[in-house]
């Protein structure tokens, strides 16, 4: 079969096109990344705070095993969770 010349002139526009598009996505990454510097810089109480310390981790209550759970005990459950209406 022979190539036919199109097909490689269009390839080659395609990578140039998607490297074009990949440049132009850095540049704006880059952009916006120095904007947001730049306001975090200007604004130091706007930045990103450290996620407060928990003294002791959560503890969630105990369920009822769901072997044991009668179907309207299931359905009273799941209303009360706000899963059912």
């Amino acid at each position: 079969m022979a190539d036919n010349p199109n097909d490689k002139h269009n390839g080659a526009t395609a990578k140039t096109m998607q490297e074009t598009e990949a440049q132009a996505a850095r540049e704006k990454i880059a952009r916006l990344r120095a904007l947001r510097l730049a306001h975090e810089a200007a604004n130091p109480a706007v930045a990103k705070k450290a996620p407060a310390e928990r003294s002791a981790p959560r503890q969630k209550g105990k369920k009822k095993p769901a072997g044991n759970l009668s179907l309207s005990d299931w359905l009273s459950d799941q209303e009360q969770s706000g899963r059912r209406k």
